[in-house]
C-alpha cells in the first residue's frame, strides 16, 4: 500500500526575500511532502494599494529557488478555495495575523467542505517588505 502524498499551499507576495517568509515556507514544508506556494501576480499586489518592488518574474524564480519550496505558481486572484480545489491540497498555510478575522473564518469554513485544513504560523513580528520599505526611505 502506498502513502497518500500530503500537498501544501500557501501564498504571497515575497517582495524583498526575508527571514519571515523563509520561515513560513521552512515550517510549512515540514508538514507535507510536497509544498506549491503561490506568488502574488504584480497586478493583484495593488489590492493592498501597494506596489511590489522587485517584478513578479523575479520574485517567482527567486521562490521557486528555495529548498523547501516544490512548486511555485501565480497567484492572480484571491480565491484560496479554487486554487485549493485545483491544485488538489490538503493543507493551507498562512500567517497567525489572519486567525479568526471575519473574512477567513468564512474561507476556512469553505475550505473544511471540501477537505483542506488551515493551518495557522506565527506571523514573524521583528520583520516584513513593509518594514524593510519605511527602513530604506528614512535612510536616504
Amino acid at each position: 500500500m502506498t502513502k497518500k502524498e500530503i500537498i501544501g499551499y500557501t501564498t504571497g507576495v515575497f517582495d524583498m526575500f526575508h527571514i519571515g517568509h523563509l520561515n513560513i515556507l521552512k515550517s510549512a514544508k515540514g508538514m507535507c511532502d510536497k509544498l506549491i506556494v503561490g506568488v502574488t501576480i504584480d497586478e493583484l499586489v495593488s489590492y493592498k494599494e501597494k506596489k511590489a518592488i522587485i517584478p513578479f518574474e523575479d520574485r517567482i524564480e527567486i521562490v521557486r529557488s528555495i529548498k523547501y519550496v516544490d512548486a511555485a505558481v501565480p497567484q492572480g486572484d484571491m480565491d484560496k478555495v479554487e486554487a485549493c480545489k485545483k491544485l488538489k491540497v490538503n493543507y493551507l498555510f498562512i500567517g497567525d495575523d489572519w486567525y479568526d478575522t471575519g473574512r477567513f473564518n468564512e474561507i476556512e469554513k469553505n475550505l473544511k467542505k471540501i477537505g483542506v485544513e488551515v493551518i495557522y504560523f506565527p506571523y514573524t513580528k521583528s520583520i516584513s517588505s513593509t518594514m524593510i520599505r519605511q527602513k530604506i526611505s528614512k535612510e536616504k
